[in-house]
Parts: C-alpha cells; sequence; structure tokens
C-alpha cells in the first residue's frame, strides 16, 4: 500500500485582551478586570471563597483547560489530563496492563464478568463467566461504576490487586489476589463458516491488519469460497490501520483522503493491485463509525461487495492527538476524509445495499448468535447466490 502524509498539528493559543467592567454590588465587588487573566482570577478566588464544596488549584486549572476545548462545541476534541491520555494511548494501541476481564452492568444491579480472556492474570486465577465482582480492593462498586471499577482493576504490570466477587451458582463470596500483567484485546474474530470466511473487526488498533491478514490467509487456505466483514459496533480506531486493512480487499486505487481547513490534503492512502478476489459483504450498523466508515466507503465506491444491515453512524472527521511535555495533552478535530468517489460522510452515514432489521429481543450478534443474527443470515444467503451463479 502507498501513502502519504503530510499532517501537521499546530496550537495556536490566542489572546484576546478585552477591557471589561463588572459592577457586582452585592458582593461588594468594582472593577475587577480589564483583561481575561484578570477575570480568571476573580472566578477562581469567587468560586473557592463561595463554593459548597471543597476544590483544589489543580481541579480548577485542568476545568479551565478543559473548558478552552469545550468552547468549540465538538464532542470530538479535548483535552486530555496526563491519565486521561494514558487510557487514550492504551485503546489505540489494543494493550493494556489489567487482570484481563471483560464485564458488562446490563444484568442486574452487579458488575457481571462476561468472560476472561483466554490465558490472562483472570483466567489463570479461577474468575469465571457469570461472576458477580462486587468489591476491587476492598472497594465496593455496582453496575452503575463499571467504569470506576476497571479503572481500579487496571494499573502498572506486576502490582496486585484484590477482586471480590459472589458466584451465583454457589451464594459464596470469593477473594482472588491476582498480579496485574500486560493485556492484548483481541479485534479480530474469525471463522469458516462452511465456505463462507468471517472476519468480525471489534476495532483498528495497532496490531488490527496484521491479526486481519494472518486469519484472511488461514481462512483462504481452507478454501473459503467467500468472505463476510463485520464491522458491526466497531468505533473506529487508527485511520492507518482501517486503511492496510482496506488494501488487502480492493484493487488499485485511492482509499481514502484528509483535507484541512486550508483545503490541504494532510494525508491519503493508496491500494496497490495486489487484492483477495473473493465476493464479498460488508455487515455495519449504527454503531460502525470512523475508520470502520472508511473501509466500509471505499468498498462501496468501487463496487467490491454489498453492504449489509442498518445505516452507520456518520462520522466523517479526523482527530489529531498532541502530548505535553507534563503528559497531558489535546485531542483535536484537524481534518475530514473523503472516499474514493471524493463523499465525506460526516452526519449523513453509509446507507446499505440491503437494509435488515434484528429482532428487537435479540440477544446478540455475530457467530455466536448467528441462529437468530438476521443481518448474518441474510449475508450468508447473499453469498451463496453469488457464488451459485
Amino acid at each position: 500500500m502507498k501513502k502519504r502524509r503530510n499532517v501537521l498539528l499546530v496550537v495556536i493559543l490566542l489572546i484576546v485582551t478585552n477591557i471589561l467592567t463588572y459592577n457586582l454590588t452585592s458582593w461588594g465587588y468594582g472593577r475587577i478586570s480589564k483583561d481575561k487573566f484578570a477575570k480568571m482570577n476573580f472566578l477562581e478566588k469567587f468560586v473557592k471563597e463561595n463554593y459548597l464544596y471543597p476544590v483544589t488549584d489543580e481541579e480548577l486549572a485542568i476545568g479551565e483547560l478543559k473548558g478552552v476545548v469545550a468552547g468549540l462545541n465538538d464532542p470530538y476534541s479535548e483535552y486530555l489530563t496526563k491519565e486521561e491520555y494514558n487510557s487514550l494511548t492504551e485503546t489505540t494501541s489494543g494493550k493494556f496492563y489489567g487482570i484481563g476481564v471483560f464485564i458488562s452492568n446490563q444484568n442486574d444491579e452487579f458488575i457481571t464478568v462476561i468472560s476472561p480472556i483466554k490465558d490472562s492474570p483472570a483466567d489463570i486465577a479461577g474468575l469465571k463467566a457469570g461472576d458477580k465482582i462486587i468489591k476491587v480492593d476492598d472497594k465496593e462498586y455496582n453496575a452503575s461504576q463499571t467504569s470506576e471499577a476497571m479503572k481500579a482493576m487496571r494499573g502498572e504490570k506486576g502490582t496486585e490487586v484484590k477482586i471480590t466477587i459472589l458466584r451465583p451458582s454457589t451464594g459464596k463470596t470469593k477473594d482472588y489476589n491476582i498480579v496485574r500483567d500486560e493485556i492484548k484485546e483481541e479485534t479480530i474474530i474469525s471463522s469458516n463458516l462452511n465456505g463462507i470466511g468471517y472476519i468480525g473487526i471489534t476495532q483498528f488498533s495497532e496490531d488490527t491488519s496484521k491479526d486481519f491478514k494472518r486469519e484472511i490467509e488461514k481462512l483462504q487456505k481452507e478454501n473459503i469460497n467467500s468472505i463476510i466483514i463485520d464491522l458491526r459496533g466497531n468505533p473506529g480506531g487508527i485511520v492507518d490501520t482501517a486503511a492496510e486493512v482496506a488494501d488487502i480487499l480492493l484493487p488499485e486505487g485511492m482509499i481514502v483522503y484528509a483535507k484541512d481547513k486550508n483545503k490541504n490534503t494532510v494525508f491519503e492512502f493508496k491500494s496497490d493491485k495486489n487484492f483477495v478476489d473473493l465476493p464479498l459483504v460488508v455487515l455495519i450498523n449504527q454503531g460502525s463509525a470512523s475508520a470502520s466508515e472508511i473501509l466500509a466507503g471505499a468498498i462501496r465506491d468501487y463496487n467490491r461487495g454489498t453492504i449489509i444491515g442498518k445505516k452507520s453512524f456518520g462520522k466523517g472527521i479526523v482527530q489529531s492527538a498532541m502530548r505535553f511535555p507534563r503528559g497531558d495533552g489535546i485531542k483535536l478535530t484537524t481534518s475530514e476524509y473523503f472516499s474514493p468517489k471524493g463523499i465525506n460522510i460526516h452526519k449523513i452515514g453509509i446507507e446499505p445495499d440491503i437494509e435488515v432489521d434484528l429482532e428487537k429481543d435479540i440477544k446478540g450478534i455475530g457467530i455466536e448468535h448467528i441462529n437468530e443474527d438476521a443481518q448474518l443470515q441474510r449475508a450468508m444467503e447473499v453469498l451463496r447466490d453469488e457464488v451459485n451463479k
């Protein structure tokens, strides 16, 4: 795959001096500011003196920085603390340090273990699907605090965390002292469905394209005659990785390109002439966004496969992340991307070629729920018909 990138992120803080006059007679203040810095100093003092609850200088400083970016009214741009930037890095790398367990808050008031990741510290320790996590390091958590519990279970490699679970099958609680280790989140799910190769992509992290290539080569050795790419619920991820996956599936040509506010091209990705030339179906839904829409949009523009499911989310803009010297940073919308035919799908989404609804009481989608997944079933029907032409 050929690519050309010219990415430049410049953060400019424009300091505009305004003469502002305030007359806060009820608090005994007169004219207090001639520029925004004096105004901010007054505001901080006012909050400290009158806010009902304790507040630290650090909390105020973080709030001020977040407020600068929040003023853009862009849900995808934000100031990030050091911890938040580290979390962003973990998300895109697909790797983190923790105990390795998938959890859910959807069933009852408890945090429920969906499954431990195979060979992870949680798996080795003996945590089981269905266990209820009620404490982490002796602090109680309920279903509404799933994110906080997940954060508490993560930590530095080699450190120990105490997990208290309730096992419904016995009605008893049990403590597990588990040593954290590096956990790699698998983003590829593959299976041979009687000659149809199925590959689900949960997100686009650093290793996704490498794993995708490995799995598709494995399926080809099993003599598959067609492919289903399942992007349902895929929120996106790294653009480079999505383009690398597209390169495996597309003939020579443009995959995606992006332009900044000045209409300058900041990156473009092109595919080479080598590709897996098998009948193809792509599954999308409302949860398919960003990088997954780049892949689906390119396949649509080349008429390379059939898009099945529901209209995608519609995120056609790109964020750049920059880390500051102290570890904090910024994630800022800096460009918009276009499909090979020059289409931007922001706030529009991708319409499927074949729209298929799911039953409202469906328990899940994908190969584990193939008997009730109408979208997956339709994809298989379309490919069988195409192969048997």
